[in-house]
């Protein structure tokens, strides 16, 4: 697959840290108030942006990527909560689809997460760029990947019961706030996309313990996958 702009996004400061550092040749421009980062790396032109978080920031910025600056690629990289209760922190999720969690119509007999009158409402990722990250993800944490869904929402989950929910009902591997709206844009303008997702905590209420202390981390973690991915593309 040969992409002529990768689009990269990252919703905080330190998802993106390491990405800027390394770009080469970089201009930065804004737009609806954020800052895009246009470079190279590896070789390969990119742009790069950190949305901000949530899904409306997340949704805003993958629009003016694919608009403005021609990404027919997004890949999208940063920290989650853990939901399966298999994973651990520094466990990184390859979304095989995205969910919004906290769209609610039941009232009117729609499933939980379904977008109504959408014929979408669960995204998925591209199946080649899901392979390049599983493959990029062994070579750099062998044993430490998985394949999932990712479930978005305005929200940050600290809740036991809630997360149990989130995984027996929608049968998340991890949630965050950003990435299913990222991936909504990229069905709608029919431009591929993969998240990639490390665990910062594990969304059961020690979040407070865990999440200043591993987001750095966990946030070089999917740099390491991103880079690999870039490489391959």
């Amino acid at each position: 697959m040969t992409y002529a702009t990768i689009g990269i996004i990252g919703a905080m400061q330190e998802e993106i840290k390491l990405l800027l550092e390394q770009m080469e040749g970089t201009q930065s421009e804004q737009h609806a108030g954020l800052t895009y980062y246009r470079g190279t790396f590896h070789g390969r032109k990119v742009v790069l942006t950190q949305s901000g978080v949530g899904k409306v920031n997340a949704a805003v910025c993958t629009q003016v990527l694919i608009d403005r600056f021609g990404a027919d690629v997004v890949l999208f990289t940063g920290v989650a909560g853990a939901v399966d209760p298999e994973l651990n922190i520094g466990d990184i999720v390859i979304s095989a689809s995205s969910l919004q969690h906290d769209v609610d119509v039941t009232a009117l007999g729609f499933p939980r997460g379904t977008i109504p009158y959408q014929a979408v409402s669960e995204y998925p990722s591209d199946e080649g760029l899901v392979r390049l990250a599983q493959a990029a993800g062994e070579k750099v944490f062998p044993g430490r990947c998985r394949t999932g869904k990712v479930l978005s929402g305005d929200q940050f989950i600290a809740d036991r019961a809630v997360v149990r929910g989130l995984y027996e009902e929608l049968g998340g591997a991890c949630t965050e706030m950003e990435g299913a709206s990222v991936a909504q844009v990229c069905h709608m303008n029919g431009i591929p996309h993969v998240i990639i997702r490390s665990m910062s905590d594990k969304a059961d209420g020690s979040a407070h313990v865990n999440f200043a202390d591993f987001t750095v981390e966990a946030a070089d973690r999917s740099f390491a996958i991103v880079s690999e991915i870039v490489q391959s593309l």
